[in-house]
């Protein structure tokens, strides 16, 4: 039996259609979800979508510091384990769910740990996800990337050559599952918009937050963005993002209309529609390039390199100008390239995990 520890909202999108298969493939799994997203608008709106979605133990973990939530996950994981005799344990990216999963699989000999989106890299040291990510690859049993690169970076780490695997990203698989549910303007004709004549907006990170002045100096580039370009622009707000924002009482432009967070069929039609990105998602990165979507990134760094060589997207640190980045960005000339390999990733995942003894 197979345990898949997951707790928000990327894990959700991008492990749906791994899930999907083992269902149809009949393979003995149980699904971990932490609680780390627990909100309806992080997490029951993306269940809705996924219906075949099924939890078998939800530890309700809710908001709490760092190390606080990740020791809650752990101790909740652990009394899972112990009870189950599973033979392997998956956990995806850089969250502190998988990392919560990851600790404790490490204490079981008879467990083979999983880690999919291996090999990621920022090398931003005071990067929480960063942080994650490197403490699970170095603890894992089997290490299956999402690109060439990141396995390169895994090499270089002297992580051993026979534990790395590349894959590809799981989120082509979500995106051929999905593309004939994102192919309705629905949601465009809902916010009077047309295609190409709008920017979409996303801001997360702690790094984009925990400073005032940077949120402000995010907002206040957003209204020159309007300014200049005369474009509506659609801000999907994170709830905590929204939060901060109203609290502060922070200005913003009458023709930047702000959204709680969307569903993800309708996100991804306000993406597949839209003129240009300005995001601090690592998720809405690989979105963007598969979908072929320009896209600005507002990040000291980023773990998407592909995408900055590709073209595709453009990194802007604070106090850059925004408006300027995006005029480089629309005139640029791209020759799209796909670095997240040729599909079916679920399949090669599968074919991996049967191997484990």
């Amino acid at each position: 039996m197979i345990a898949i520890v997951l707790g928000t909202r990327p894990e959700i999108v991008k492990l749906y259609p791994l899930i999907l298969l083992l269902k149809k493939k009949r393979i003995n799994f149980k699904v971990i979800h932490t609680g780390q997203h627990y909100s309806k608008n992080l997490n029951d709106i993306f269940f809705d979508n996924f219906k075949e979605f099924r939890i078998d133990f939800n530890l309700k973990v809710g908001s709490h510091s760092n190390s606080k939530q990740t020791a809650l996950m752990m101790t909740g994981i652990e009394k899972i384990l112990l009870r189950h005799k599973f033979k392997a344990l998956i956990v995806y990216g850089d969250t502190n769910s998988s990392l919560a999963g990851a600790m404790v699989a490490s204490k079981f000999r008879n467990i083979t740990l999983v880690h999919l989106e291996a090999g990621l890299r920022s090398f931003e040291t005071k990067m929480p996800e960063e942080t994650n990510r490197v403490l699970i690859d170095h603890i894992s049993d089997l290490l299956l990337t999402p690109t060439k690169l990141a396995s390169s970076f895994l090499i270089k780490e002297n992580i051993k050559k026979e534990k790395i695997l590349f894959v590809g990203n799981l989120i082509k698989d979500t995106l051929k599952h999905v593309q004939n549910k994102i192919g309705t303007n629905q949601i465009l004709k809902r916010l009077k918009l047309f295609s190409n004549k709008y920017f979409l907006v996303t801001i997360h990170r702690e790094e984009n937050l925990k400073q005032l002045s940077r949120l402000k100096w995010i907002l206040n580039s957003l209204n020159e963005t309007f300014d200049y370009f005369k474009l509506p622009i659609i801000f999907s707000c994170h709830p905590h993002t929204l939060k901060i924002i109203k609290k502060n009482k922070f200005k913003i432009n009458e023709n930047i209309t702000l959204l709680q967070s969307l569903n993800y069929f309708d996100f991804l039609s306000l993406l597949k529609n839209s003129k240009l990105i300005i995001s601090d998602s690592g998720g809405i990165q690989e979105e963007s390039c598969i979908l072929k979507k320009r896209m600005i990134t507002i990040r000291s760094n980023t773990e998407r390199q592909e995408t900055l060589k590709i073209g595709c997207n453009t990194l802007v640190q604070h106090d850059e100008q925004i408006v300027n980045s995006i005029k480089r960005q629309l005139k640029r000339k791209i020759v799209w390239s796909n670095p997240y390999g040729s599909g079916n990733v679920s399949k090669k995942i599968i074919k991996v995990l049967k191997k484990i003894r």
